[in-house]
């Protein structure tokens, strides 16, 4: 079974020709829609001034379910902020250094 626990083995996956044709053939199956903002009633779709706009998303993490990995019915199209919301990228507060004052005495 692969593993996908390093950057370096996730980049290979994700640049593989097996990913890439699989990651087209979903963005066609779900109609280049975000399919979390499907759920919420908006519809979001490539926006051609981005260079990257929509993601293949495994609903089950690469990670923790590599036998997964290729499986369409684990798959599914987020736009780019529905993906980063999903594991808290970009957020406010997220990655932050944290605030060596923050504890001390304020006067």
């Amino acid at each position: 079974m692969q593993q996908y626990q390093t950057k370096e083995q996730r980049m290979k996956f994700y640049k593989s020709k097996e990913w890439r044709k699989l990651r087209q053939d979903i963005l066609d199956r779900d109609n280049h829609e975000c399919q979390e903002c499907k759920r919420q009633g908006y519809v979001k779709v490539t926006d051609d001034d981005k260079h990257k706009s929509l993601d293949v998303d495994h609903i089950k993490e690469l990670e923790d379910y590599p036998e997964l990995s290729l499986d369409p019915d684990n798959l599914e199209t987020k736009c780019v902020k529905c993906h980063n919301s999903k594991h808290g990228r970009y957020l406010k507060g997220y990655n932050r250094k944290p605030n060596k004052w923050e504890h001390d005495e304020k006067w």
